[in-house]
């Protein structure tokens, strides 16, 4: 694989029961609790659609970045997890950049870096390596069975400068901008920066098993500043 995926979406919210409200929504399967969450005060819910996954998160500590988060901006669009196909090739690149890396991982299975939010704007971006590719720790061990027909095909971004944001994350990620300049194109579909009063992440497009044509946004399914659209 040598392209960039847009593997997992995650929602800050301040509730659990956010989650099981999109269960309920969007007919998915029973979500996986990860514990490695605790190292950052949350506790969570991963739902897989197709080999993607969509994540609620919720602070159990309000120290925790995301409790600033829903402090500051309400519960809404919070990271943006990429697959890349070089982790070496890509903290390198960040490095080069000056973009800070604040969490890394280098585990058996996966490899993974999160990029300071203050370095990229609108949303936390974390970069993941999965050896093998296909695969998916932080989908849970048993995440296939629990899979749904669908995926994420794209998600918005807004920002006052909407071409310096969406040049940050395409530098950032070692991607070409798209044709018109707003945003870029990952392997499952585009990430668009459009003009907005800030720096946000703002929607969450998604296939489900009724939008096979890949035509997202006759239904949509708000929390917070976010609208997930199918």
């Amino acid at each position: 694989m040598q392209t960039l995926r847009l593997r997992q979406l995650v929602i800050a919210a301040r509730s659990i029961d956010t989650a099981e409200h999109l269960r309920e929504t969007l007919g998915l399967g029973a979500p996986y609790a990860d514990p490695g969450v605790a190292e950052f005060g949350l506790e969570n819910a991963v739902f897989a659609l197709g080999d993607q996954f969509l994540e609620v998160i919720v602070p159990t500590n309000p120290a925790a970045p995301a409790a600033r988060f829903l402090d500051r901006s309400g519960e809404g669009g919070y990271m943006a997890i990429f697959q890349i196909p070089d982790m070496a090739a890509a903290r390198a690149r960040l490095d080069g950049l000056g973009i800070r890396r604040i969490w890394n991982a280098d585990l058996p299975d996966i490899a993974a870096s999160h990029l300071h939010p203050a370095d990229m704007g609108g949303a936390i971006v974390s970069i993941d390596a999965p050896r093998p590719p296909e695969s998916w720790r932080w989908g849970g061990p048993d995440w296939q069975g629990e899979s749904v027909p669908g995926g994420l095909i794209g998600a918005t971004l807004t920002s006052p400068d909407p071409d310096a944001l969406a040049r940050r994350w395409s530098g950032a990620l070692g991607v070409p901008l798209r044709p018109d300049g707003q945003g870029f194109e990952t392997a499952d579909g585009p990430v668009r920066v459009t003009a907005g009063p800030v720096d946000r992440l703002t929607e969450f497009h998604l296939a489900l098993d009724t939008t096979h044509d890949r035509h997202p946004g006759q239904m949509r399914l708000t929390i917070g500043s976010l609208d997930l659209c199918w």
